[in-house]
């Protein structure tokens, strides 16, 4: 069963790859890794954990995305408030074909323990995903669907990825 499965995970990208070609079949050569179009190209935030003290807060989320390579990846992670305000952005500076989910730590973030926040992801083809996780500290964090447009303004707000390594 792992054999199929990592099979299965070299295998999809290729099959993506296929679906999503030009129509001409003809490729430009700075284009050499269209990104995917179908419907799976959303970021998701899976886990959501939390360590340290009020307003010094360590986040460690796990995000799921159809990384393909720098061509399509999840390149940022970011906690907000309900009012749209940036609270901090964890920026991923590789794409992660071959791990997923993943996860990625960061902070600090200054919040108290009851301040109700939004972790969200951030794919670099698609903008937002609608799966989010929404809470506090001291109440915990849960998924839940988030209007793929709400606060679509942060997304050139800094910090911003320079690049993707690999």
């Amino acid at each position: 069963m792992k054999k199929m499965k990592s099979i299965l995970i070299l295998l999809l990208p290729i099959l993506f790859y296929i679906v999503s070609c030009k129509e001409d079949n003809t490729m430009d050569i700075a284009d050499n890794n269209p990104p995917i179009t179908n419907d799976n190209t959303a970021a998701a935030v899976v886990s959501v954990s939390v360590s340290g003290n009020e307003n010094s807060y360590s986040f460690s989320v796990g995000i799921k995305s159809p990384d393909t390579g720098c061509n399509q990846y999840a390149d940022w992670w970011e906690v907000i408030t309900e009012n749209e305000t940036l609270l901090y952005r964890r920026i991923l500076a590789h794409s992660h074909v071959n791990e997923q989910p993943f996860v990625r730590s960061g902070g600090p973030i200054s919040i108290t323990k009851d301040q109700v926040v939004i972790i969200r992801a951030h794919m670099n083809t698609s903008g937002y995903g609608d799966k989010v996780f929404k809470g506090s500290v001291s109440t915990g964090f849960k998924e839940e669907d988030l209007e793929k447009t709400f606060a679509n303004a942060l997304e050139t707000v800094a910090p911003l990825p320079s690049g993707c390594a690999f």
